[in-house]
């Protein structure tokens, strides 16, 4: 059994629906599909599909299988284009994931001019606030803001962001303004997350060392923008991103408060998988990313130069 070909069998089996069907699209045999499918059932030793009269279901076992293998698929596409003579350009569906927000404000606006310069790229933009796991959901390229743990992901730096805390003048001439970060706890704070509850929010205490101080949020949202929407009306105290609230304190819609305690600043990263290196599409993408964000300085941070990744 050539487990590449029953695999691509395999997928194509889910993506149709039935046997006959990724028969007739291949084109092969139904018995050959039917073998191919039940190969690969040996093979793993679990069930990939439950079979009725009427259609075909994914086993969990299934499920896996067909994500991990139609990343497979992908990868040696990718391998073949990049290896081919006369194949070098840039081609193929693009998978980036980022943050709503700097995904939307950031990387959304540059789309159209990457697309412009390389007409054989679609890209899908997918504006998740978790993280992904790159293999799993099949993401070519991600931006994730935050320290990394170990992994087998490229990183690239793009900047550091600092995070600041503020509040309408008229919601601190009413209630005061808060000197230290405990001060937090008496006044009503507008918390970025899709779960209510007691968040908690980082501060720096000394030069070496920082405190958590835990925040029972009177707004919960899941969107910056109307967080900072609802700060400049003077329902509380935010703490969202310096970039994105610039205008606001030039303004003087919202004053920076507590800056101090500010903790240090957080590092923004866009991640390929190591395999990305030998596919076209990716390598432009991500040089184009970081090219235009240091161009541009969107982050409102020094960004650093990025080194070619070897």
């Amino acid at each position: 059994m050539d487990q590449f070909v029953a695999m691509a069998t395999f997928v194509r089996v889910v993506e149709t629906g039935s046997l006959s069907a990724a028969a007739r699209s291949l084109p092969s045999s139904l018995t050959s599909v039917s073998r191919q499918i039940s190969a690969l059932e040996e093979l793993f030793g679990t069930r990939l599909l439950t079979r009725t009269t009427r259609r075909l279901a994914l086993t969990d076992d299934g499920r896996l299988l067909y994500d991990r293998a139609k990343s497979i698929l992908a990868e040696l596409k990718e391998v073949e284009l990049a290896l081919s003579s006369g194949r070098q350009q840039p081609s193929g569906r693009l998978r980036i994931s980022a943050p709503s927000l700097l995904g939307r404000l950031l990387i959304a606006p540059l789309l159209a001019e990457f697309l412009r310069r390389h007409p054989s790229v679609s890209v899908e933009l997918l504006l998740l606030d978790r993280v992904v796991d790159m293999i799993e959901e099949d993401i070519h390229v991600a931006l994730r803001v935050g320290h990394l743990p170990d992994s087998q992901l490229i990183a690239r730096k793009l900047a550091d962001v600092q995070m600041i805390v503020c509040a309408a003048p008229a919601y601190l001439k009413r209630f005061g303004v808060p000197r230290s970060p405990a001060d937090l706890r008496h006044h009503a704070c507008l918390v970025f997350s899709d779960t209510p509850g007691v968040g908690e929010w980082r501060f720096k205490e000394s030069a070496k060392a920082e405190i958590k101080i835990r925040i029972a949020g009177r707004l919960w949202i899941n969107s910056l923008d109307a967080l900072v929407a609802a700060a400049k009306d003077g329902a509380g105290v935010v703490r969202v991103p310096s970039w994105q609230i610039k205008s606001e304190l030039a303004a003087g819609h919202l004053r920076r408060i507590l800056r101090d305690h500010e903790p240090a600043p957080a590092p923004v990263y866009l991640l390929l998988q190591s395999s990305g290196l030998a596919s076209p599409k990716i390598r432009v993408c991500a040089d184009f990313l970081v090219q235009q964000l240091h161009r541009s300085d969107a982050l409102g941070q020094h960004i650093e130069k990025v080194r070619s990744a070897q």
